[in-house]
C-alpha cells in the first residue's frame, strides 16, 4: 500500500479528492456512488486487472485514466487499446512524473459547475428569455404601473410578482390570492372585507385584501377565473382606489399596486368571455409573458442542478445528477414547468441509493432525441423494413456514399447493399434526404452490373 498512500498524498496536495478501492469489485461499488474526473487504475488488482475495470464500467465520458504498472514495456501495448487511457506510470511511485500526469490531467478536466446561489428573487434561469424576465421586473418595479403577467402553470407568475414588489419600495405588504381557489360566493369578502352581519354567518368585521395590502402589492392569480360580475366590482375599486366592505355604507380608500396573472392567452379569456376586456387593459398597463419552460431549455439544468444543491444543503449531501439523468430532463417536454422540475428532483433524489440521481420521467412527454450524423432514431412500432431502410441509407450517408465500408460496419455484403438500393427503386420507396435519387439510381445500376 505504500504506492497507493504516495499516490493519494501527493493527489491531495494537488487539491483532488481521494477515493481508494483495493480491488476491481470496490472500484465497481465505488464507481456507481461517484462520478470521477481522473482514475489511478492498477492493472494487477486482487481480484481481476484493471483493464476489465475499464472495458466493462461506463466511467461517466469525463473520467481520464491513469494506469499503474511494474512492467515498463507495457507502453505499446497500451497504446493500441481504444481505452480513455491519458497515460501510465510503472512502480515504484515516480514522485514527479505522477505529480505532472495529475497537474497535465486538471486543465482537460470539465470546469466546475459556478457556484449555485439563490437566484435573485428566486427567478432562477441563465437563458437570454429569463435575463429579459428579470430586466422587466427591475425597469418597471419602481413605478406604479398594474402589470399583468401570463405564463402556464407552474412557470414562476407569483416569484416574478413578488419580486415586482420587492424591488418596488413600497412599505406594505404583499398579498397574494389564487382566484380559481376561492369559492366565488366568498370571492367577494375575501378581495374587500365584510362587517359583521352582513351575511349569515359573519359574526364579526372581516378586512379584506385590499385593506391588508395597504401601501404594498396585492397580486391577483389566475385572474380569468374570477366571476365576470365581480370583475366589474374590481374594475370600479382599481378606477376610483376606494373600496367598500360587503355589508358597509362608506368607501374606503385604498393605496395598493395590482399585479395580476392569468394561465392562459388573455386573448382567449377575453373572447370566451371569462376575462373583461375593460378590465384587462386596465390591468395590462404593463403586460409580461414567461416563457414556459420547454421553450427555454438552457434552464433546465441550472434550475435542477439548483434545486438538488438545496436538498444537499438541507440533508448534509452531495447528489449530483447522472449524465442520463441531465439528458432525460433535457428531453422532457415540461408540462408542469418549474413546479413539476422541482417535484421531479425532490422525487429522485429520496429514491435515488447512491450520490448519483437520476430522475424517472414520463414516456409519453418526452421529445424524440435529435438525431446527428453518426446516430438515428426510431419511434417504437416503426415497421422493420422502414428501420433496415432508413439504416442503410443513414450508413451510406455516414461514410460518404462508400458500400464497402458500409457494409463492413452492418455485417452484410457490397451485393446485399446494391440488391437492397434497386429494391427501393423499384418500389419506389423515397430515398433518405441524406443522399440523393440520382445516387441510388446510379448505385442500383452497379448492381446489376456486378
Amino acid at each position: 500500500m505504500g504506492f497507493v498512500r504516495a499516490a493519494a498524498e501527493i493527489a491531495r496536495a494537488l487539491d483532488f479528492d481521494v477515493v481508494i478501492a483495493g480491488s476491481v469489485a470496490q472500484a465497481l461499488a465505488r464507481i456507481r456512488e461517484t462520478a470521477f474526473d481522473v482514475a489511478l487504475v492498477d492493472l494487477s488488482l486482487p481480484d481481476g486487472s484493471g483493464l476489465e475495470l475499464l472495458e466493462h464500467v461506463d466511467l461517466g465520458g469525463r473520467t481520464q485514466v491513469i494506469l499503474i504498472t511494474g512492467n515498463p514495456t507495457v507502453e505499446s501495448a497500451l497504446k493500441a487499446m481504444h481505452l480513455p487511457i491519458v497515460d501510465y506510470v510503472v512502480k515504484p511511485m515516480q514522485v514527479a512524473r505522477f505529480r505532472q500526469l495529475l497537474q497535465a490531467a486538471a486543465p482537460r478536466l470539465p470546469a466546475p459547475e459556478p457556484a449555485l446561489g439563490d437566484p435573485w428573487h428566486g427567478i432562477a434561469g441563465p437563458s437570454a428569455a429569463m435575463d429579459a424576465v428579470r430586466q422587466q421586473v427591475r425597469r418597471v418595479a419602481p413605478t406604479d404601473a398594474s402589470v399583468f403577467i401570463e405564463g402556464e402553470s407552474g412557470v414562476g407568475k407569483e416569484l416574478v410578482a413578488a419580486a415586482i414588489h420587492a424591488e418596488s419600495g413600497r412599505k406594505g405588504a404583499f398579498v397574494a390570492i389564487n382566484c380559481g381557489a376561492v369559492p366565488a360566493d366568498l370571492l367577494t369578502s375575501q378581495l374587500f372585507g365584510h362587517e359583521r352581519g352582513s351575511f349569515t354567518g359573519a359574526a364579526s368585521r372581516h378586512v379584506g385584501l385590499f385593506e391588508q395590502a395597504e401601501g404594498g402589492t396585492l397580486f391577483l392569480d389566475e385572474l380569468s377565473e374570477m366571476p365576470v360580475h365581480l370583475q366589474v366590482h374590481l374594475l370600479r375599486a382599481l378606477e376610483t382606489r376606494q373600496i367598500r366592505r360587503v355589508g358597509g355604507s362608506e368607501d374606503i380608500a385604498v393605496d395598493v399596486r395590482i399585479v395580476s396573472a392569468t394561465n392562459r392567452p388573455h386573448v382567449d379569456a377575453i373572447d370566451s368571455g371569462r376575462l373583461r376586456e375593460d378590465l384587462y387593459y386596465r390591468l395590462a398597463e404593463f403586460p409580461m409573458a414567461l416563457p414556459p419552460l420547454r421553450d427555454r431549455p438552457a434552464d433546465i439544468l441550472p434550475i435542477a442542478n439548483l434545486f438538488l444543491k438545496r436538498l444537499n444543503d438541507r440533508y448534509g449531501t452531495r447528489r449530483v445528477l447522472t449524465r442520463e439523468g441531465a439528458d432525460l430532463l433535457q428531453r422532457y417536454r415540461w408540462p408542469g414547468n418549474i413546479r413539476e422540475l422541482k417535484n421531479i428532483i425532490q422525487r429522485a433524489y429520496i429514491l435515488a441509493e447512491s450520490d448519483r440521481v437520476t430522475p424517472s420521467l414520463p414516456v409519453d412527454d418526452m421529445r424524440p432525441v435529435a438525431e446527428t450524423a453518426s446516430t438515428i432514431t426510431f419511434v417504437v412500432g416503426t415497421p422493420m423494413h422502414e428501420i433496415e431502410r432508413r439504416m442503410l441509407f443513414k450508413t451510406l450517408a455516414y461514410f460518404d456514399n462508400n458500400k464497402a465500408k458500409a457494409a463492413q460496419v452492418l455485417g452484410i455484403t457490397t451485393k446485399t447493399i446494391y440488391n437492397r438500393l434497386s429494391s427501393y427503386k423499384a418500389a419506389s420507396l423515397p430515398p433518405e434526404d441524406a443522399l440523393g435519387a440520382g445516387d441510388v439510381d446510379a448505385e442500383a445500376s452497379n448492381g446489376n452490373h456486378a
